[in-house]
């Protein structure tokens, strides 16, 4: 359980450094993208095309609000 962690703490460091560089605009397109991508997976129960629809919704909205 504790590997699984430290795995898990590793890849989030490691995803939250790489946003480091990034505009306003493009942190808005990636969080809308990946709540898009969570509420298409909710509604559709997992559906696949229903994630990535979501997740290009979400990202085209995240745009925007970032402009």
């Amino acid at each position: 359980m504790n590997v699984k962690r430290m795995i898990l703490g590793a890849m989030l460091a490691s995803m939250l450094a790489g946003c480091g560089g990034m505009s306003v605009r493009d942190r808005d397109t990636v969080i809308g993208a990946g709540i898009g991508a969570a509420a298409g997976a909710a509604v559709t129960n997992g559906d696949p095309l229903g994630t990535v629809g979501g997740a290009a919704v979400g990202g085209v909205i995240g745009n925007q609000v970032g402009k």
